[in-house]
């Protein structure tokens, strides 16, 4: 008994470190986020806006002092933030962007910007098509004046491996709609790609404080220390030498934050238009920090054996004194 009450100490201990870790990170991007930004008031339509990329874009276009419209399905403030503060701030719009039947939706109309971070996954080839493609042409098409388009979309490194043996063939709906998305976005501010247009494309997203399935997601500390071990030279040198799902497996993933701050950098023109790919682009436009999950876990593991090392000394030889004691009582009687 004594054992696993150390034992479940010990794991709340654990988690108390993650929360901290993540805690004290989500705040750095925040104060990162919320620095001096000339967007004067600028109005910004997130589609998306409830997402888990989407809803971190809000929250930072809010620092900065936009105004920010939400587009999504459910119009409804996600549960990660809805007792926030900036959700007060933001307009949140339900719109079902597959039942327009083609009429436009003039998301761009009376705004300075529209960034895109929809998308969705699934098995089905039409309904990732739709998801991913015909909802983002939607959004971006009309009649629009917008100064600026931000596009969510896919590394190039997965993109790639459309029509090969290494993916299933229904995610070829998944691949086509992000190109759909891309031309859109491009086509929204008449095709300047080197400082209206910006495409956002990362790989494997991670953060919050919570595991998931579908979609696949892991919390902010745990992929902040996968991102740290595959951002070293010999993981990225060998990343560069092996082929298909292999490679892309290899590359460090993108946190939800430096995705989310390069889309609203990018909406409010702080940087130019044009590609991000992969995590390293999309943490060098707005300098975010090096990921540190994988150091703080090792110093956190080496605190806590060190402490665990005292107790043993102190606690195991009481454990033996007092299972001699009984042995010698059991004998007694």
């Amino acid at each position: 008994m004594m054992e696993n009450g150390r034992s479940k100490s010990m794991a709340w201990l654990f988690r108390a470190v993650l929360m901290g870790l993540m805690s004290t990170r989500s705040a750095a991007w925040m104060s990162m986020s919320s620095t001096t930004s000339n967007s004067g008031g600028m109005a910004v339509t997130v589609v998306g806006g409830t997402g888990f990329v989407g809803s971190r874009v809000c929250q930072m276009l809010t620092a900065k002092g936009a105004k920010v419209t939400s587009v999504s399905r459910s119009g409804k403030i996600p549960d990660w933030c809805a007792n926030e503060p900036w959700t007060k701030e933001v307009t949140w719009t339900a719109v079902d962007l597959l039942s327009s039947d083609g009429t436009s939706l003039d998301l761009g109309k009376d705004n300075d910007a529209i960034v895109s971070c929809l998308g969705v996954v699934g098995t089905d080839r039409e309904e990732l098509l739709k998801g991913n493609g015909n909802a983002n042409v939607a959004a971006f098409g009309g009649d629009t004046d917008v100064k600026r388009s931000v596009f969510v979309s896919v590394s190039s490194e997965v993109s790639g491996l459309d029509g090969t043996f290494w993916v299933p063939e229904f995610l070829s709906g998944y691949f086509e709609g992000k190109r759909m998305g891309e031309a859109a976005a491009l086509e929204a501010v008449g095709g300047d790609s080197s400082k209206a247009c910006t495409i956002i494309r990362p790989s494997f997203i991670y953060g919050g404080d919570s595991f998931g399935l579908f979609p696949p997601r892991v919390n902010g500390a745990y992929g902040s220390g996968v991102e740290e071990l595959l951002s070293l030279a010999p993981f990225c040198i060998l990343a560069d030498l092996t082929p298909g799902l292999i490679k892309v497996a290899l590359r460090p993933p993108s946190s939800v934050n430096a995705v989310a701050a390069a889309c609203a950098a990018a909406a409010l023109g702080e940087i130019d238009g044009g590609i991000l790919d992969g995590t390293k682009a999309i943490n060098a436009a707005t300098n975010q920090p090096d990921p540190t999950g994988l150091t703080e876990a090792i110093d956190w593991t080496k605190e806590n054996l060190s402490k665990a090392y005292d107790w043993a000394q102190v606690e195991v030889p009481k454990a033996i004194e007092w299972t001699k004691e009984k042995i010698e009582d059991s004998k007694k009687k």
